[in-house]
C-alpha cells in the first residue's frame, strides 16, 4: 500500500515543511537529516487532523524507535493504540493536551508520559510542539485508530 493515502504531497506537503524548518530555526534546534513524514491519516485535513514524524531510527531489528513528532497549534494526532508497541514520549517544546485512558491533561516543555500497550490516547497542539517518542519498533500496522475511516485505510497496511 502507497502511503501518499496517509500523507501530505505536493505544495501542501512543501509548505507544512518549510513551516516546520522555520520553527526548528526559531527554536534554535537542527532537523535530523532524516526524511519527514507529513501525516493527514487520510483525512486530508492536516491543519485540524495531522502531524510530521522524523524517524531517527526505527528498527525492528535493533528493536527501538526514536521519532520526532511536530504538531501545530490546534492540530490533532487522532484517537488511536497500539498492540505492541510501549511509547514514552516527552515534550521539548511547546504544549499539547494529551488524552489518554487516564483522562486528559495538559503537557508542558520538559514532561514525561509512557504509554503502555493497548493505552488509548491522543495529542492536541495548545501550540507548536515538538515531542520525542522513544519506544518498541514503529510498525504502521500496529496504529488502531479510533476513527473508522482512519482505521479502515490503517489496515490496509497489515
Amino acid at each position: 500500500m502507497d502511503t501518499r493515502v496517509i500523507e501530505l504531497s505536493g505544495k501542501e506537503r512543501q509548505e507544512a515543511l518549510m513551516r516546520v524548518d522555520a520553527l526548528f530555526r526559531e527554536w534554535g534546534l537542527t532537523l535530523p537529516n532524516v526524511a519527514a513524514c507529513p501525516l493527514h491519516f487520510g483525512l486530508n485535513n492536516f491543519n485540524e487532523t495531522g502531524e510530521i514524524e522524523y524517524d531517527i531510527h526505527n528498527s525492528t531489528e535493533d528493536g527501538y524507535c526514536g521519532k520526532f513528532i511536530v504538531i501545530f497549534q490546534g492540530q490533532t494526532c487522532p484517537m488511536h493504540y497500539h498492540a505492541v508497541k510501549h511509547e514514552t514520549f516527552f515534550l521539548i517544546k511547546g504544549s499539547i493536551e494529551l488524552e489518554a485512558d487516564s483522562g486528559t491533561e495538559r503537557m508542558e516543555q520538559g514532561d514525561i508520559r509512557v504509554m503502555p500497550q493497548y493505552t488509548k490516547h491522543r495529542f492536541t497542539g495548545i501550540e507548536d510542539s515538538l515531542i520525542l517518542e522513544c519506544s518498541t519498533p514503529d510498525m504502521i500496522h500496529d496504529s488502531i485508530f479510533e476513527d473508522k475511516k482512519i482505521r479502515s485505510i490503517f489496515s490496509q497496511f497489515a
